[in-house]
């Protein structure tokens, strides 16, 4: 990374009760940068966010902040906001005061605050709210007035915390791409935290993909998705296929696999995989199809068990010889040939199934 880091976490641990949290987490963050927490729940995103924020102290490790030590800094000293999913919002103030409240706390005196407040709702697009109470808004105009009134403060970091996540499903993709908008024109650094894969790769411009405490991979949307480092972020992100298979040969431009007895060709694994290794591959729902003869360099036989159309796709179930059964969304008919009950072919292009540990 380079010199415009503005956050740097290093060697982050807590425990709870005896059960270790973080496991020794360390992140650089960029100015402006959109960087998200990913992982399932219980997995140390809440308890990140929550240190940075100052809302908890780790017990090792160092929290900077514009090359200044924040670790132990209360929370209201921190150039740090923070938009949490339930929103927070004052019930009994209306959405000019709700924005206004930091600025109002800290002195400004009233025709400079409602420019201020003004400012945010033409951001935000909410003009003409004022005067509403939060109980007259709905979950996204709300959702909207939380950021705005985080952002009023012109903080050097966001940290949001699942904000969509009591959206509906259209509500919250639109809102996606909302945030995204607001975030590149502010210039902020926003680091998010979601479960949801579909959100973090809409949104981020990289991903850290958290497990039992420690990062997995931390990486572009696109190299997580075509170059998982590990077995968890492959299965992770997307839909995918994990098959457990032998490396027989590595040579420079890629593996020899084995898979129940059938040998195919792989691409190189970024680890260094070499002969004798057990590896799992990594076959997407969406780039795997099915023919009653092997239609690509990489192919496997079994029967196809069930197949049905899924609006725009084919979705079908191959069972493998093995035993394994396999999920397939195919989007041209060409690789989806062949009925139910019927002998076929899974098949894929090497370069698209990556090769885990």
């Amino acid at each position: 990374m380079g010199e415009n880091v503005l956050l740097r976490l290093s060697g982050l641990e807590k425990s709870f009760e005896g059960t270790k949290i973080l496991r020794g987490i360390s992140l650089e963050i960029q100015a402006g940068e959109f960087v998200t927490l990913l992982g399932p729940s219980g997995c140390g995103k809440t308890t990140t966010l929550r240190i940075i924020a100052g809302l908890l102290e780790p017990d090792a490790g160092t929290v900077m902040l514009d090359g200044k030590d924040i670790t132990r800094l209360a929370p209201e000293k921190r150039d740090v906001n923070t938009v949490f999913q339930n929103y927070a919002l004052f019930p009994h103030m209306n959405v000019e005061r709700n924005i206004s409240y930091g600025l109002r706390v800290r002195g400004m005196k009233k025709p400079e605050w409602q420019k201020k407040v003004a400012e945010m709702l033409r951001l935000v697009q909410l003009e003409g709210y004022e005067k509403r109470m939060p109980a007259q808004l709905s979950g996204g105009q709300r959702q909207r007035v939380a950021i705005a009134r985080a952002v009023v403060l012109n903080p050097r970091l966001l940290l949001l915390d699942e904000p969509l996540g009591a959206l509906d499903l259209k509500l919250r993709q639109q809102m996606q791409q909302e945030l995204k908008d607001i975030q590149k024109r502010l210039g902020i650094a926003f680091v998010y935290i979601t479960h949801d894969q579909e959100e973090a790769l809409n949104m981020s411009d990289r991903i850290a993909i958290m497990h039992d405490g420690q990062f997995e991979q931390i990486g572009s949307p696109e190299e997580i998705y075509e170059h998982p480092q590990t077995r968890f972020a492959a299965g992770f992100i997307g839909q995918t296929n994990l098959i457990e298979a032998k490396v027989v040969e590595a040579g420079a431009d890629g593996l020899t696999l084995e898979y129940n007895g059938v040998r195919f060709p792989a691409r190189r694994a970024d680890f260094g995989a070499k002969a004798g290794d057990e590896v799992a591959l990594s076959l997407r729902t969406e780039r795997v199809g099915f023919a009653r003869k092997p239609i690509a360099e990489c192919a496997l036989p079994g029967v196809l068990k069930s197949r049905h159309y899924a609006g725009g796709s084919m979705r079908a179930i191959i069972r493998l010889d093995s035993g394994r059964e396999v999920l397939a969304l195919c989007q041209s008919a060409e690789r989806a040939q062949g009925e139910a009950g019927e002998r076929v072919f899974l098949c894929w292009n090497r370069d698209e199934a990556p090769v885990v540990r």
